[in-house]
C-alpha cells in the first residue's frame, strides 16, 4: 500500500497494490495488520456503508460531535471528488480543507479521522460509495457545515452545476454558527 500525504496531515490517501492482467484485477480493500504498518494507525471499524448517488449529488459535510467517526472511504463505480475539512479549534488547520479525486478507476481511498467533517460530490453519471467507520451512525449526534460556506471556499468541482442536496444539508449551519469539535 502507498500512503500518500496531504495538506491535512491526518488526512491520508491510501494507493492499494492492484494486481491485473486480460482477466481483470486483484486487489486487497483492507488489511487491518496493511493499513497499521502503512499509516501507524490501529483502527477498529464496526461499520460499513455503501451509497449510490447520481452526477451531482453533494453529501456533505458530515461528522458527529459526540462518538465522532473516522472513515475509510474509497468508490468502487464512478467518480467523486471527496473532501474533508478539520473540525478541530485547537488545530493550527481549523477550517482547512482538502479534496481527492476517488475513482473506480483509480482504486484510490482517502482516510478521514475522527475531528474532521467529510463531504463528497458525484463526478460521473453514478457513482457507488463505501466508507468503513470507526463509531457506529447515531443521529442525535449527526451535525452538518453547509457545502457551500464561503469561509471554508471549498471548491466542489462542479463546473457551474447547482449540487442535488439532502434538505438536511441544504439547511446546515455556517462553520462560524456550528457546532466543533474543542
Amino acid at each position: 500500500m502507498n500512503v500518500i500525504a496531504t495538506a491535512l496531515p491526518e488526512v491520508l490517501i491510501l494507493e492499494p497494490k492492484v494486481f491485473g492482467d486480460d482477466r481483470g484485477f486483484f486487489l486487497e480493500s483492507y488489511n487491518r495488520k496493511t493499513f497499521a504498518a502503512a499509516t501507524g494507525l490501529d483502527v477498529d471499524f464496526v461499520q460499513d456503508n455503501h451509497s449510490r448517488s447520481v452526477r451531482h449529488v453533494l453529501r456533505g459535510l458530515h461528522y458527529q460531535l459526540v462518538r465522532p467517526q473516522g472513515k475509510l472511504v474509497r468508490v468502487v463505480a464512478g467518480t467523486v471528488w471527496d473532501v474533508a475539512v478539520d473540525l478541530r479549534q485547537s488545530s493550527p488547520r481549523f477550517g482547512q480543507w482538502v479534496g481527492v479525486e476517488l475513482s473506480a478507476d483509480n482504486k484510490r481511498q482517502l482516510w478521514v479521522p475522527p475531528g474532521f467533517g467529510h463531504g463528497f460530490v458525484v463526478l460521473s453519471d453514478f457513482a457507488d460509495f463505501l466508507y468503513k467507520t470507526t463509531d457506529y451512525w447515531y443521529p442525535e449526534h449527526e451535525r452538518a457545515v453547509v457545502w457551500n460556506d464561503p469561509q471554508l471556499a471549498i471548491a466542489w468541482r462542479l463546473g457551474g452545476a447547482t449540487p442535488k442536496l439532502a434538505a438536511k444539508d441544504a439547511a446546515a449551519p455556517k462553520l462560524q454558527d456550528a457546532e466543533v469539535y474543542a
